[in-house]
């Protein structure tokens, strides 16, 4: 499996990331363990969603949807507005 995941900063909830991985635990951990220069500055970081697809080009034209523009005004629109409620 091949996860795209969202992760929040503990401390300051409106810092997001969206990644993909092989290993989610391990991942996770290495967000807050620093070893990643993007998120290092805002750790230590929660999970907040993943979602698993068999294949790799797949997950990897998802997580570059929810990078771009619109994926991140869908995360907004959807996701975050549920979370706040």
């Amino acid at each position: 499996m091949v996860y795209v995941y969202l992760i929040e900063s503990v401390h300051q909830r409106e810092q997001h990331y969206v990644g993909i991985s092989h290993d989610l635990k391990q991942r996770l951990a290495d967000h807050n363990e620093g070893k990643s220069p993007h998120t290092r500055k805002f750790k230590p970081w929660n999970l907040v969603a993943y979602i698993g697809f068999a294949d790799e080009p797949t997950a990897r034209a998802f997580e570059k949807y929810l990078k771009s523009g619109s994926g991140k005004t869908f995360l907004k629109r959807h996701f975050f507005r549920a979370l706040k409620t």
